[in-house]
């Protein structure tokens, strides 16, 4: 927990917010962004190697998921500007 949100939770537990149910319509428009961030209606094909597929298939072992679930978030979390580039990482490009 941050220090932003550890001082709301202190307030809800001192009973010091005044806490209201969403209205229909920001219910609604929740339900929206949700449905928006979670359709998968784009299929793609990728070329990896067998030792990254592996990496990947392992590691999304471990949590439970399947690799392609893995795949999917990670390159959500890199759109959305949660995952970092390293700098000066060339991606495969080639050596000059």
């Amino acid at each position: 927990m941050d220090k932003e949100e550890k001082i709301f939770s202190d307030a809800y537990d001192r009973g010091l917010l005044d806490l209201q149910d969403p209205s229909d319509d920001l219910l609604g428009m929740l339900k929206d962004a949700g449905d928006r961030t979670f359709k998968k209606d784009k299929r793609i094909n990728v070329r990896l190697s067998s030792h990254d597929l592996l990496g990947i298939q392992r590691k999304a072992a471990r949590k439970g998921v399947p690799y392609q679930a893995l795949i999917s978030s990670l390159i959500h979390q890199y759109v959305e500007g949660d995952l970092v580039e390293e700098p000066g990482a060339d991606y495969g490009k080639k050596k000059e």
